[in-house]
């Protein structure tokens, strides 16, 4: 799977579970880590451990691991590494505070409006 279909296949998972604000980054053109960033949202730390958890298991249905995770004992803001797809689930304090949308401002942003169900 290349990473783009990789990205929708995660924002969609990300809508089911009812993520917020979800943005997807193309990072390419501005480093070598990641092809794309997926930011979202949970309004508490059960939703964003259940994000991440629904993520983990619907990917490796389709047989994709991630290299790693962090941040899932807090919940505050928890990173599933896929490789060329880094997911970002912030609470909304840390989202605000770390800011990922500005500090890759340069970035283009990729339509996910024909997945996302509004």
């Amino acid at each position: 799977m290349d990473s783009l279909k990789t990205a929708k296949s995660i924002v969609k998972i990300l809508d089911d579970k009812k993520a917020i604000n979800i943005k997807v980054l193309d990072i390419r053109e501005l480093t070598t880590m990641a092809d794309y960033f997926i930011v979202c949202s949970g309004n508490s730390t059960t939703q964003i451990k259940a994000i991440s958890d629904e993520v983990n298991v619907e990917m490796s249905k389709q047989g994709i691991k991630p290299i790693g995770r962090e941040g899932f004992a807090t919940a505050s803001w928890v990173l599933i590494d896929y490789g060329d797809v880094i997911v970002h689930v912030f609470n909304h304090e840390s989202r605000d505070f770390y800011s990922i949308e500005h500090l890759w401002a340069d970035a283009k942003e990729v339509d996910i409006s024909d997945i996302i169900e509004e």
